[in-house]
């Protein structure tokens, strides 16, 4: 996916920013290590602290559980129903506790509420049976027990809504392209050159799977730290880079590998920054690429 441009820079051509004007001669530059604001993997190396209304999170807690690691996702995920299987198992021993079916276990003549149910883990698999609607025939339910009814009906209701919140948060999960944003590629370097006698800032990117990006259109930003005017310092500001979008050139038809190019004139963030300025510039350049994936829309 790497493509180095070359081609030769006109020292004195007019309308041309300092990049070109400038006659530099060759040194070498030490590469400085600088702490980046998105990774190379696409994840923002970003981390909220000193948050005070972490309330905000519970109000959301379908989106909290989908950005959960999977490990704390499986964890919920089995202790939900553990836990619903065991409160639910509790109150159905409760009720057989409180009727005396415990003590009638023998007596063929006593109507139980649950019939076979003789303790807690009997209790406890009629439970699973009920919510999980597996239904194996050895206990069941009795029309003796108004209240047994009443809570069947609860656990039958609250059951079919943990099924759907909790499985459309797998779903969800499973569903993120996350993998298949791996198979998309960036150039490694890019690079700064002439072309169609102008000076563009280029890079490539490209799908390696059949499977096509559909309405693919990419976007780029400078996150550089500025001061306005009026002495205000704005850390991490984010200035567009015009990489097609007052033309159409944006919306990719990403079938092939393509050259995606900023030309640098007086619009551009780039245009006061010369060549030997650059290397020493506490700037990053994220670029986005947006779209829907055909196998899975």
């Amino acid at each position: 996916m790497e493509q180095d441009v070359e081609s030769p820079i006109s020292i004195r051509q007019p309308k041309l920013p300092k990049q070109a004007r400038e006659d530099v001669t060759k040194q070498k530059c030490t590469k400085r290590k600088v702490q980046r604001y998105v990774r190379k993997d696409g994840k923002c190396n970003v981390h909220h602290g000193n948050v005070r209304e972490t309330y905000r999170y519970l109000s959301d807690i379908f989106t909290t559980l989908v950005d959960l690691k999977w490990r704390f996702n499986l964890l919920i995920f089995v202790m939900v129903y553990t836990v619903t299987w065991l409160f639910f198992g509790m109150i159905w021993w409760l009720i057989a506790y409180i009727r005396g079916d415990l003590d009638h276990l023998q007596d063929k003549e006593w109507s139980p509420c649950v019939d076979n149910l003789n303790g807690f883990v009997s209790a406890f698999l009629f439970s699973i049976e009920t919510e999980t609607t597996i239904g194996y025939g050895h206990r069941v339910i009795t029309d003796k027990c108004p209240e047994g009814i009443i809570l069947l009906l609860v656990q039958s209701v609250l059951g079919s809504i943990v099924n759907a919140f909790m499985v459309g948060c797998m779903f969800v999960k499973i569903s993120q392209p996350k993998k298949r944003a791996e198979t998309l590629v960036f150039s490694t370097n890019a690079v700064i050159s002439m072309r169609d006698g102008k000076l563009c800032l280029m890079f490539r990117v490209g799908d390696l799977r059949n499977s096509h990006i559909v309405e693919a259109s990419i976007r780029a930003k400078l996150i550089k730290s500025k001061q306005t005017k009026e002495g205000e310092f704005i850390p991490l500001n984010q200035t567009d880079i015009n990489v097609g979008y007052d033309t159409g050139d944006d919306r990719l038809f990403l079938v092939s590998p393509l050259i995606i190019s900023h030309e640098i004139n007086q619009h551009s963030p780039f245009w006061e920054i010369s060549k030997t300025q650059l290397p020493k510039e506490d700037l990053e350049i994220v670029v986005i690429l947006e779209g829907m994936v055909e196998a899975t829309g």
